[in-house]
């Protein structure tokens, strides 16, 4: 047997495309002491991932010659470890790759749900960034109209919800009447914009029209921008991703008009990393599982079958294709 990899062939100038990866074959890695041999079940497609091309974030940055890194839902099919066994399902660092060894202590085992898939979206990082993006960092209140970019993402789909849940007037925006039609029949949204179709400040008012108390900002560019101004006072936003910056040669700067709208509205603007809430981990775990167990919470995934799709799965993510978390099935469990 071989292990097959995607690798970076070439850093993107501008748009990610699919010509940007190579795949090829190695020879199967072996586990050492203390190692596991994983193989790859599932791989979750982040836009951050592009934002790695462009240099160091929260990681190191990616080169040409690089495995595409990912953090994947793997199964150990082979441990010198007596952390985990075979048939253990857990989550790792193991890139874009059909099989990889890592440090048994570096791999996280999984409950045993189903579907399997949910442990990279509403239990992954996805349910629990808008968890804690939402609750921690934006605090809404009951009464208070929150609105979230990218509002039929992984991360947006989840954070319109929680604020829905939490007794809040919810408005998101999306690109294309499919997805504004998904968010107020399906996912319970109060109001939905289509910020392809709508001119954005015309529809902010109509549906805002106490202002904006939570801004759940995944986008940032010019529809940070056009919501800035339809703030109310004491306004809070939160920075949860730019998307529109990651795709480009060069990302753009901030709006020069930023700092005046603090100010004169007294908001507060915050950016996060899920690593700074991870203490609190069972606890939103728990009450993302009571919401999904009553129905209260829909799940929305966007999963396609196959490890080559995974360059074209991701160029389409950053183009808007998905509804949900997209997720590539790279194998059927073994054991």
């Amino acid at each position: 047997m071989h292990n097959r990899q995607i690798v970076i062939s070439r850093l993107p100038q501008g748009k990610l495309t699919v010509d940007c990866f190579q795949a090829r074959e190695t020879p199967m890695p072996l586990p050492g002491p203390g190692e596991v041999l994983l193989r790859t079940l599932y791989a979750p497609l982040d836009a951050a991932s592009r934002a790695w091309m462009q240099g160091a974030t929260y990681r190191a940055s990616l080169q040409a010659g690089d495995i595409m890194a990912a953090t994947t839902l793997a199964e150990v099919v082979e441990s010198q470890s007596p952390l985990l066994g075979t048939g253990d399902v857990v989550l790792a660092e193991t890139g874009w790759q059909t099989f990889a060894v890592v440090s048994a202590a570096s791999a996280l085992k999984q409950p045993d749900i189903t579907p399997r898939t949910h442990l990279l979206s509403v239990y992954g990082v996805a349910g629990l960034t808008a968890y804690f993006g939402l609750l921690e960092c934006g605090r809404p209140r009951a009464g208070e109209t929150v609105v979230v970019s990218a509002a039929a993402g992984s991360v947006g789909s989840f954070a319109g919800q929680i604020a829905r849940l939490n007794g809040c007037r919810t408005v998101g925006i999306a690109g294309g009447g499919a997805k504004t039609a998904l968010l107020t029949d399906s996912l319970g949204f109060d109001a939905a914009i289509d910020y392809k179709a709508e001119n954005l400040h015309a529809a902010l008012r109509c549906a805002c029209p106490d202002g904006i108390h939570v801004l759940f900002d995944n986008v940032g560019g010019d529809i940070l921008a056009a919501c800035l101004p339809h703030m109310a006072k004491q306004g809070r936003i939160v920075c949860c991703g730019a998307v529109s910056q990651y795709d480009v040669a060069s990302p753009p700067t901030a709006p020069d008009g930023i700092p005046g709208v603090l100010i004169v509205n007294s908001l507060t603007m915050q950016g996060f990393l899920l690593a700074d809430f991870l203490h609190q981990r069972e606890r939103a775990l728990a009450a993302l599982a009571a919401w999904v167990a009553a129905g209260k919470l829909t799940v929305l995934e966007d999963l396609i079958a196959g490890f080559d799709m995974l360059p074209a799965a991701l160029v389409g993510l950053l183009a808007g294709e998905n509804i949900g978390k997209r997720i590539v099935q790279v194998a059927e469990r073994v054991a």
